[in-house]
């Protein structure tokens, strides 16, 4: 009489990956969150920096004056003598609409005023000068 003895099969070691899984998907959503997907569309402008600058977030009329004094009206070149007409249109009976002014800080300051004289001759009550924030180094 023979015997016969079971081959016991030899077990695999496996490394633990839904912890693994995890951490990747941790490291995953980390990154998704610290980058900044926000791109800025219109006219390339330097705009001058300031210490207090914020945020505006409702809808303005936004006119542009690149390095040269050329103004743009919502990405639209627009010739000085035609952008009063044009702002007055836009702006209508709604005097409270923010016209934003995104000037190049490298522009005659002359030019930025009087696209800012012409947006309050067109009847904008409330007028800004855009910045950008400046890095504060004491």
């Amino acid at each position: 009489m023979a015997l016969r003895f079971k081959k016991r099969e030899r077990y695999m070691i496996q490394a633990p990956l839904t912890s693994l899984i995890d951490i990747v998907f941790m490291l995953l959503i980390y990154f998704l969150l610290t980058t900044n997907f926000m791109v800025e569309e219109g006219i390339q402008v330097k705009l001058p920096q300031a210490k207090a600058s914020a945020p505006q977030a409702q809808k303005e009329i936004t006119v542009h004056v690149d390095q040269s004094g050329q103004a743009y009206l919502m990405d639209e070149a627009v010739e000085m003598d035609q952008l009063y007409t044009r702002l007055n249109k836009m702006i209508g009976s709604d005097s409270d609409r923010l016209v934003v002014v995104k000037s190049d800080r490298r522009v005659v300051l002359n030019k930025a005023v009087k696209v800012m004289d012409i947006a309050k001759a067109a009847g904008a009550a409330r007028l800004c000068l855009a910045t950008e924030r400046e890095n504060f180094r004491p």
